[in-house]
């Protein structure tokens, strides 16, 4: 896996407003060995903004809206990219994003008729926004805890999913 964090110089090559120059954007690829169903995989990432309630939610892609399903990027080799940006004086932004599996096969669900996401990995980013002062954080690991006090959220706002506690492993370079 590859994290990428820079500061957005050139909103229209992210396709972005021109406010976004100056934030922090994040691009996290990977190059798995991908071979068929089994290997598609998705990132997760929740959000703590001060534009929501306090505590995390999940980041859709916006441009989609809400989905039935947690994943904000998906498929065989999937890249996360999020470029935060609004126009409050002040402002906080923290991300927990996961890079996760699917258990079973292809159409395979759960005995409680679930399917079921396999984390793998997670990093913490984000940054703080005092007037026009930016300071971005991270990328910092994350570790199995951190997925494990998500679980509540996860398991309440997507009942037709399944959210086992810990890491699995899963054969990335």
């Amino acid at each position: 896996m590859r994290v990428e964090m820079a500061v957005n110089s050139d909103p229209d090559r992210f396709g972005g407003e021109d406010f976004a120059r100056g934030f922090p954007y994040c691009r996290a690829t990977i190059e798995p060995p991908a071979l068929g169903y089994n290997d598609m995989l998705g990132w997760i990432q929740l959000v703590d903004t001060d534009d929501h309630e306090p505590g995390f939610h999940v980041d859709f892609f916006e441009p989609l809206g809400r989905v039935p399903h947690p994943f904000a990027f998906f498929g065989f080799a999937p890249t996360l990219f999020d470029s935060p940006h609004a126009t409050f004086p002040d402002w906080d932004f923290v991300a927990h994003t996961f890079l996760c599996g699917m258990g079973g096969k292809l159409l395979e669900q759960t005995e409680a008729g679930r399917r079921e996401v396999r984390p793998i990995l997670g990093f913490k980013w984000g940054f703080t926004k005092r007037g026009p002062e930016i300071d971005s954080f991270g990328p910092e690991v994350l570790a199995a805890e951190d997925w494990n006090r998500h679980l509540g959220y996860l398991r309440g706002a997507f009942r037709d999913w399944e959210f086992p506690p810990g890491f699995f492993d899963h054969p990335l370079p």
